[in-house]
């Protein structure tokens, strides 16, 4: 009688997901591909980073700008994974070519947190094809 229980959970479970897709939002169901991406490409959520740890995270960049940091050019990026977002500042740089908003990247570096939000200073990257696969 337990194994028909367990069909009857399971069964409930994929109703539940089914009905959870066809409800989510586009940001919601972007969100969560972003976030199974990140894990299964052997990054760490941004959410699960502390202060001072190594890490690295796979997602999409939201925003580049030119911002520059005590006379010194820095451009600064928004990586979002689809569980946080963390700020990705590169110094002494103008641009670099193949960061731009909508791209996939993959970067590593110690996060370190600032007025509350992380950040990677100069971190390594590597660019992810984007939809168009350039």
């Amino acid at each position: 009688m337990t194994g028909d229980a367990d069909d009857a959970n399971a069964g409930g479970g994929r109703l539940k997901r089914m009905l959870g897709k066809l409800t989510a939002t586009r940001d919601e169901l972007e969100a969560a591909e972003l976030r199974q991406h990140a894990v299964s490409s052997g990054g760490t959520p941004v959410r699960n980073c502390a202060d001072r740890q190594m890490a690295t995270v796979n997602g999409t960049l939201r925003t580049v700008t030119l911002r520059p940091r005590a006379g010194v050019p820095a451009l600064e990026a928004e990586l979002y994974d689809g569980s946080g977002t963390v700020a990705l500042v590169w110094l002494g740089r103008r641009q670099i070519a193949g960061i731009e908003p909508g791209r996939g990247i993959s970067v590593t570096g110690r996060i370190s947190m600032n007025e509350g939000r992380p950040v990677i200073f100069n971190p390594r990257y590597e660019l992810r094809p984007t939809a168009g696969g350039v």
